[in-house]
């Protein structure tokens, strides 16, 4: 599959590089050029145990790219993964600034069917955010699917979780979606990994539920 990855940070290089692990076509984007420029290069502006040999592998393989091209990422890709930045703001709530930002573009450069996935960690609701925004600002008749498929990434361990995760976590609204999610990580059906299907607002309940265990399991370590 032709897959595209906005945003090459910690959560979206780690996604580019698994899935091209996995056997796509990904093209990564973002639009600090110093990063892609040094990415292209081979360098990883990030450590984390195998990501640059994986990196680097897919590169020469032909099946991993980057670019600050937006617009050609859109249109080559059947599903487009949102892995920006959702820092948090002073009164504790998530900034979705880049998300909406994200999703403003994608809208503008999309010309048919595609899965749109939030891939960052968002709050319960953006997902129809999401696709409210890309609806507003996109041509009308375009179709697309938006889908939560959260990730649970240990730094560290990161590539090994996206390789060989606990579960896969998916929030789809639509059958079509669902079958090319499934083909999305088909490649984990040989580690017999759990799929988990729900709605928007379940999968990213999910994510909240799971960083809040793990706080408390941290809390009681101390």
């Amino acid at each position: 599959m032709f897959i595209t990855i906005i945003g090459c940070g910690y959560v979206g290089l780690v996604t580019a590089a698994g899935l091209a692990e996995f056997g796509h076509s990904v093209t990564a984007v973002d639009i600090d050029r110093v990063k892609i420029d040094m990415l292209n290069e081979g360098e990883i502006p990030i450590y984390e145990a195998g990501l640059k040999e994986i990196v680097n592998a897919n590169r020469k393989a032909k099946r991993l790219e980057f670019t600050a091209d937006l617009k050609e990422g859109v249109a080559k890709a059947e599903v487009i993964f949102i892995a920006v930045g959702t820092p948090s703001q002073e009164d504790g709530s998530a900034d979705l600034s880049q998300v909406k930002a994200v999703a403003r573009e994608i809208a503008k450069y999309l010309p048919n069917y595609k899965v749109i996935v939030n891939k960052s960690t968002v709050p319960v609701g953006t997902g129809k955010l999401v696709r409210e925004l890309i609806r507003e600002n996109s041509l009308p008749g375009v179709d697309f699917d938006v889908v939560s498929n959260p990730e649970f990434l240990r730094e560290g361990t990161a590539l090994n979780d996206f390789l060989q995760p606990d579960r896969i976590v998916i929030g789809v609204e639509s059958l079509k979606a669902k079958r090319i999610m499934k083909e999305v990580y088909r490649k984990l059906d040989q580690f017999k990994v759990p799929f988990i299907f729900t709605n928007l607002e379940t999968a990213e309940m999910i994510k909240y539920a799971s960083n809040a265990f793990l706080a408390a399991k941290v809390a009681y370590i101390n």
